[in-house]
């Protein structure tokens, strides 16, 4: 099992959400893939939902770019 720290890099304001740099969320998987580009970021979606209430991938920072991965 691996554990990740997503963390998003810029503002953004798109569909309506609000996206800040810093907001973090953590999350642990079976492999030690990306979990951004893996099962469509599903388990990153889902953290973000749970501890801010905002649906990254429809605001589009569901991305590299956008975002920060780093292995715990």
């Amino acid at each position: 099992m691996a554990r990740f720290r997503i963390t998003t890099k810029h503002v953004k304001n798109c569909n309506g959400i609000r996206i800040e740099p810093g907001m973090s969320v953590e999350v642990i998987t079976q492999t030690m893939s990306n979990p951004v580009s893996t099962n469509g970021g599903q388990c990153v979606v889902d953290a973000f939902y749970r501890i801010y209430g905002i649906n990254i991938k429809k605001a589009g920072c569901l991305n590299n770019i956008e975002l920060n991965v780093e292995l715990m």
